[in-house]
This record gives structure tokens, C-alpha cells and sequence, in this order.
């Protein structure tokens, strides 16, 4: 018969002084918990304020209901308790209730496993797969109509609106300039159609002639570099005259490239020569914007 006694120190936490059997302990914990009593008031009740000790005084014994906290899935957990009772797997009650089976599975894993039957084609498991294309088929529609929207109220754009577009695009994937190489130039590589034809559509409005613009395809080498080619062609308004050497982009056969298929047609770099003196403008004109924003955010 283990014997507890209360020393300065010795990590009991306050125990009763004298001594004191854990197995007395325990019997009078265990009445007290049966007559609905919380841990903090049995705690309290016999002096032992060590969380290791009230444990294992405990131990077995469940909490009275009073003691639980209310949660706002408790009516679905109880129900989802009589189905699986019933004999429903955890696809039959996610189609029920409409709850994750991940939850299903926590609120029911202490009850028996409903005996495995042969079930027709066209129950629960099609009916959870319908629902599921059904819910995607919805949000593919919000999708499209948000976007739609979206588009929709652009509408127009001013040449102030423009000019303020392409300095934050050039500045977010133009090149700039570094440390090692202090020359600045106007450069721009983007594998998007519609940012290509926006950066194009700014530097006409900068002034920039098209003999002054050159580009480059930069792609990898199992792609089909002369549909490509063509294809940026198109997007830009341009001949040939104005493509420099298409690069090619070697890899080992070990590479995993994801960017594969008829939709991949590299990225194209576009090159404005004599590009010193917008690009100061650029600069110029994003540092404007900057501190703009700073003296917004200051008011």
C-alpha cells in the first residue's frame, strides 16, 4: 500500500499534512467525481494540487456532463452516433448531414464497425460523387461571373491610368538595375499574351517606335520553337525583322518540367534600344508613386 506524505518541496503540491495512502486518496477522489463533482473542486476538496497526482486519482473516471463545454457540432456528433448505430458508413452520414468525414470519423470511432454489405450501384458513394461535381460545377460558375464582373467594370482606360499601369508592371517584372551591371536598359520577359500586348501598348504611349523594339523567345528546346515563334509574331504585331536568335533552353532528361503541351510557347523577352533615358523616367515615375502611397497612408 503506497504511503503519501506532504514534505517542503517535494513536488506534491499541498497535500493534507500527515499521512495518507494513495488508495485512500483515490477512493475518496472517486466519490467525489461520482457525485458530480469537478476536478478544481476535488483538487480543492482534498488538498492535492499536483496535476500528476489528481491524474492518477482519477483515473477511469469520467467527468460529469456539467463540466463539458457546449459545441456548436454537438446535435450533428449525436446524430451521426444514431446513424452510424443504425448501420450507415461514413459515406451514408456525410451524405446525411453534410459534415467531413474526417470529423465523422472522430465523433464515431469508439462504436462497432457496421457489417460490410454489397450495395447497388447508384447509392451513397454516386450520390457523394454527384454532389461533389455538382458543388464544383457551381463554383466554376461564381468563378466565371465574379470574373466577368471584374472585367466589366475596368471598362476604358485614360492615358494617366495607363501610364501608372505600365511603371508598376515594368517595376514589378521589368530588369533593373544592379550592383554588377549599373547600365541601365528597358528590358521585359513574360510568358503572358496580355502582358506582353499591355507592356507594347504603354511604350507606345512613352513614344517608343517599333524599329526600336526588339525580341527574343526564350524556350525549351523538346518545345516546338517554330510554332512559337510564330505565335508571339501574332501577339506582337511585328515580322520577323524585329526577333533576334531564339533561345533555347537545355535540360537534363531528368528534368520535371510542368510547363509542357501545345499551351507552353515560352516566354518572350522584349528589348527597347536606347532604353536609358525612359528607363530614369520609369524609375523616376515609381518613386513618385511611392511616395504618393506614403503621404495617403500619412493623411
Amino acid at each position: 500500500m503506497t504511503e503519501i506524505r506532504r514534505r517542503p518541496g517535494d513536488g506534491t503540491g499541498g497535500l493534507r499534512s500527515g499521512a495518507a495512502t494513495f488508495d485512500d486518496l483515490r477512493q475518496q477522489a472517486v466519490a467525489l467525481r461520482r457525485e458530480g463533482l469537478s476536478r478544481r473542486q476535488i483538487r480543492d476538496r482534498l488538498q492535492v494540487h499536483n496535476n500528476d497526482i489528481l491524474n492518477a486519482l482519477l483515473q477511469g473516471e469520467p467527468p460529469p456532463t456539467w463540466t463539458k463545454r457546449p459545441n456548436a457540432k454537438d446535435d450533428l456528433r449525436d446524430r451521426a452516433r444514431e446513424l452510424r448505430l443504425q448501420g450507415m458508413t461514413y459515406d451514408q452520414i456525410q451524405v446525411e448531414l453534410g459534415c467531413s468525414k474526417s470529423s465523422i470519423s472522430l465523433w464515431v470511432r469508439d462504436l462497432p464497425r457496421p457489417e460490410r454489405s454489397q450495395r447497388p450501384p447508384g447509392t451513397d458513394m454516386t450520390r457523394a460523387q454527384q454532389g461533389r461535381k455538382e458543388a464544383h460545377e457551381r463554383r466554376k460558375v461564381e468563378y466565371e461571373a465574379t470574373r466577368r464582373a471584374a472585367e466589366d467594370s475596368v471598362g476604358e482606360l485614360t492615358d494617366r491610368e495607363l501610364f501608372l499601369l505600365g511603371v508598376g508592371l515594368y517595376w514589378a517584372e521589368g530588369g533593373k538595375t544592379k550592383p554588377h551591371r549599373p547600365h541601365p536598359q528597358i528590358t521585359f520577359v513574360n510568358s503572358d499574351a496580355g502582358m506582353i500586348r499591355t507592356f507594347l501598348a504603354w511604350l507606345r504611349l512613352m513614344d517608343v517606335p517599333d524599329d526600336r523594339l526588339r525580341f527574343t523567345l526564350q524556350i525549351h528546346e523538346t518545345a516546338d520553337a517554330s510554332a512559337a515563334e510564330q505565335y508571339w509574331m501574332a501577339v506582337v504585331g511585328l515580322d520577323a525583322s524585329h526577333f533576334t536568335k531564339t533561345t533555347l533552353k537545355r535540360h537534363t532528361p531528368l528534368t520535371n518540367r510542368k510547363n509542357v503541351g501545345d499551351a507552353y510557347r515560352g516566354c518572350l523577352s522584349v528589348r527597347v534600344l536606347k532604353g536609358s533615358d525612359l528607363y530614369r523616367r520609369v524609375e523616376g515615375a515609381w518613386c513618385g508613386i511611392v511616395g504618393a502611397v506614403d503621404s495617403t497612408n500619412r493623411e
